[in-house]
């Protein structure tokens, strides 16, 4: 073991000024384990106690001033509650009051009057008069009458670590008396030196150090640069490990031909043209499929543009090649609309579907289960029962995945061990990724993009109204109801305050339902309460038209497809982040008919809430929604990166660090074309600390 792993791996409890309570705090509140996670527990600013300010110089919109001066007067003023000690500094230009409210009789003991003091704070103004509430006072000796030599880092700290005196600044003495232990030799480099030169970034130990205490804000600069280069190249260098070995090493089945069910269909039964880039995302997947490899491929496409499409005709390819393929969907009732769907689609070509899903059971499900294994059924699609064990193929091929994020590693991992070779994979998502954080995250997929709406398909009039508006919103669902069609009215259910929105939801239903009376209406409601077979009962009475409108928590969000639908209803709309309302919007607008969706809010609403109004209203592109969504939220939000465990960054932001990040990746991919088991000397460090890191966790496949 490296002396970096020795000494870092000490417990926290046994650095000088933490012990066994404190130790166990740290643990809990801040994740610090040991000696190296608190090297790692970067500050998130600085304060600049370099210099002083004059108190002339002082006003009432300064931030946070340094002075240095005597205290000239102190008094306790104001009655019980009100009860504070102000003490007044001075200086050769002038005086200000200090206050404190709180803990003001142990001050009174502790300042000593015509005594000199320097003091920080923030400045504020009462009464007309400047003042600092609670400053920070040292008394002024040989070693503070002069500024400090380095800027003051500044760490996040929680209530519980105050009350035990772990303050900000008590981390940062824990974290000096740890850089002073350490020699620059402990904290080994760990980026190959021409990475170094070519980007000019500061070796590994001195950001370490200069992190924690530099000595001006340009010295905290280039060590947050160049550990945000080393986060973003680690990550790199082990998504594009997984991709080139997977490219070397997978097997997977050959795809020679492009046969008579394939040709058959495209000639003769497609029910439209295929767009552009349809046709070339098929390219792409014929191309992986025919070269003796695994196909990882992720399809991207917004709501409506034909992904089942292309899943059906990289399906028929398998099975032209003599092989089986599944379909698997997140839900029942998606697993059964795709069902519905592909059947009626081939219902003239010799090709045998078949259905699994929970709901399959007694001989229904043995004779499924029968003809998968035999072969007899070539197609099968389904929810996660396909990964049960006594579902067994007889040949597949191919694996097709919708609505990926809805899926854990493991429980994909299942679908490769139904076949000697792993079949090919197909990953499909309705959620538009950035392509950064595409790269990043799925960096050891290749990914396609159908970035064009089939045609005839018309753009969702979206638009924004308040609660005055909402009898003219009810008028208007009556006339589209007049025309036969149908409508939605969504309300948000979000984790922590489920029991109020749960309420709303009721009282909204309420409200619905004396808007549009039994019998000339008829409402639909589904919510997460409700037991599983009710739920299914209710959303099939709206996709079979017994229904009119469908009241629902979130839980309609992926994949209902009602082509008779053309009114979204939005609830509440500034309580939802910008790709959830992009995919409730995507529920209507799959017919030929003119859609609508009416996003609802309170008569007042919020600078951000706007911003993401503004852009549903401007746009229907998933993909202009998602980078904007991205920007607003912060990458860690969106959906799918948070079960990845890619974008755990400390420091870096793959928004704002994209020059960053584009360099570590150019980085990391040239570095392994040449070098893909880091055998060469100059990548020894590299190496080394990857063994190391991967001791301390389990990096499974990410994709």
């Amino acid at each position: 073991m490296s002396t970096f792993t020795a000494i870092l791996s000490n417990p926290i409890e046994y650095l000088k000024g933490v012990g066994p309570q404190r130790g166990e705090l740290l643990r809990k509140e801040l994740n610090i384990h040991t000696f190296g996670d608190l090297l790692q527990y970067f500050p998130f600013r600085y304060v600049d106690k370099t210099k002083f300010d004059l108190i002339r110089d002082v006003s009432g919109f300064d931030d946070y001033v340094q002075l240095r001066g005597r205290i000239v007067h102190m008094e306790v003023i104001g009655e019980n509650r009100g009860k504070r000690l102000v003490a007044t500094l001075k200086d050769e230009t002038g005086t200000i009051d200090l206050v404190w409210f709180q803990g003001w009789q142990w001050m009174q003991k502790s300042v000593q009057l015509n005594s000199g003091y320097t003091v920080y704070g923030k400045v504020s103004t009462f009464n007309g008069a400047i003042q600092i509430a609670h400053p920070e006072m040292d008394l002024i000796t040989e070693v503070t009458a002069t500024g400090k030599q380095f800027l003051e880092p500044v760490y996040y700290t929680t209530e519980k670590l105050k009350a035990r005196g772990l303050t900000a600044k008590a981390i940062g003495k824990l974290t000096k008396n740890l850089l002073e232990q350490l020699s620059p030799l402990e904290i080994k480099e760990n980026i190959p030196a021409d990475i170094l030169q070519q980007y000019r970034l500061m070796p590994r130990a001195l950001a370490h150090y200069k992190i924690h205490w530099p000595l001006s804000e340009e010295e905290a600069r280039q060590a947050q640069r160049r550990l945000k280069f080393e986060e973003l190249f680690i990550a790199q260098i082990r998504i594009c490990r997984l991709k080139i070995r997977r490219q070397k090493l997978s097997h997977g089945y050959i795809f020679g031909a492009v046969g008579e069910h394939f040709n058959n269909f495209y000639n003769n039964h497609l029910p439209f043209d295929l767009t552009g880039a349809q046709k070339r995302v098929l390219k792409e997947i014929r191309q992986d499929t025919m070269h003796g490899r695994q196909m990882n491929r992720l399809l991207q496409g917004d709501v409506g543009s034909g992904k089942t499409m292309v899943a059906l005709l990289t399906a028929l390819l398998a099975i032209d090649n003599g092989f089986q393929a599944c379909l698997m969907a997140p839900t029942e009732i998606l697993s059964q609309q795709h069902f519905k769907g592909i059947s009626e689609l081939l219902a003239d070509m010799p090709v045998n579907v078949a259905l699994l899903t929970g709901s399959v059971k007694g001989k229904a499900r043995k004779q499924v289960l029968q003809g998968v294994k035999e072969g007899g059924i070539q197609l099968l699609v389904g929810t996660h029962a396909l990964l049960e064990k006594e579902v067994e193929f007889q040949n597949l091929g191919m694996a097709i995945i919708d609505e990926q994020h809805r899926f854990g590693v493991a429980q994909r991992a299942r679908l490769w061990e139904k076949n000697n070779i792993p079949p090919h994979v197909l990953v499909m998502t309705a959620t538009p990724i950035p392509r950064t954080l595409a790269m990043t995250i799925y960096g050891d997929l290749d990914v396609s993009v159908i970035d064009e709406m089939p045609p005839g398909r018309k753009p969702i009039t979206t638009v924004h109204r308040t609660e005055f508006q909402r009898p003219q919103v009810m008028d208007f669902i009556k006339e589209e109801i007049k025309k036969g069609r149908q409508a939605y009215i969504v309300y948000p259910l979000i984790e922590d305050s489920e029991k109020l929105d749960y309420e709303n939801l009721m009282k909204g239903y309420e409200e619905v339902k004396a808007f549009f009376p039994e019998p000339q209406y008829y409402i639909s409601m589904v919510h997460g309460r409700q037991p599983a077979e009710q739920r299914e009962t209710n959303m099939k009475r709206f996709v079979s038209g017994d229904t009119q409108i469908m009241v629902a928590t979130t839980v309609i969000e992926v994949g209902v497809n009602v082509p008779n639908a053309s009114v979204m209803v939005i609830e509440s709309t500034e309580r939802f982040g910008l790709s959830q309302l992009h995919q409730l919007r995507g529920r209507v607008g799959r017919g030929a008919e003119q859609s609508f969706c009416i996003l609802m809010t309170g008569n007042k609403v919020s600078k951000d809430s706007k911003e993401r109004i503004n852009v549903m209203v401007q746009t229907n592109n998933g993909f202009i929604i998602s980078e904007k969504d991205m920007e607003l939220r912060g990458p860690g939000d969106i959906e799918g990166t948070r079960q990845s465990g890619v974008l755990d960054f400390k420091l870096a932001d793959i928004l704002a660090d994209k020059p960053i990040l584009d360099a570590a990746r150019n980085s990391a991919e040239k570095l392994l074309q040449q070098d893909v088991d880091l055998i060469l000397p100059e990548n020894q460090g590299l190496r080394d600390f990857l063994a190391a890191q991967r001791s301390k966790t389990v990096w499974s496949k990410i994709s």
